[in-house]
């Protein structure tokens, strides 16, 4: 019986390969959003803004299907527009938001959870925030309270941390130059 072969990621000219030149009609599309459903949206808000300084650029209430959504991301709150419709165009141009969902009453739902993909089944991992110093925002982290699934210094990958929101959603801390070391 033959042993079995060694797994192994693809090569980078299988990677690149497996590829398409993206067409021309694409050239102005951006990821705009990645969205999370939030279980209470005040400990999420506080978190994603006090902890992780993001700003909240617009919200939204859809009444008849009882869920709000929350729009955040990188931004100066200065450069929000004032009318509304300009303000929600510049929130779907932005680049890289974070939309959170709230399902209302799940805040009080005592056996309400997310599952973070994380663990079986695995599916979605994690959202990344670029920092200019990791220890020093994790450090703080601490100071906040806030919980760690991967300190700097631990595990194989040194350099980059990972901490989870209040829905134990992780979030990978990293400074882009550091990223070099690593790969």
């Amino acid at each position: 019986m033959a042993a079995p072969a060694e797994l192994s990621g693809l090569s980078d000219e299988a990677a690149y390969g497996a590829c398409s030149e993206p067409d021309a009609s694409t050239k102005d599309f951006l990821l705009q959003q990645t969205m999370l459903r939030v279980k209470d949206p005040k400990k999420s808000l506080d978190f994603y803004t006090r902890v992780l300084g993001m700003t909240l650029l617009q919200k939204f209430d859809f009444p008849t299907m009882k869920f709000s959504l929350y729009f955040l991301a990188y931004e100066d709150k200065n450069d929000i527009p004032k009318d509304k419709s300009e303000q929600t165009a510049w929130t779907f141009s932005r680049k890289a938001t974070l939309e959170l969902t709230h399902n209302w009453g799940t805040e009080n739902d005592e056996n309400q959870s997310y599952h973070n993909g994380n663990s079986d089944p695995r599916g979605f991992g994690h959202i990344g925030i670029a920092v200019p110093d990791v220890n020093k925002a994790c450090k703080r982290f601490e100071e906040l309270g806030v919980k760690f699934v991967k300190k700097p210094d631990d595990g194989k990958m040194k350099g980059l941390a990972f901490v989870q929101d209040p829905d134990g959603y992780w979030i990978e801390i990293l400074n882009p130059n550091h990223m070099v070391t690593l790969t």
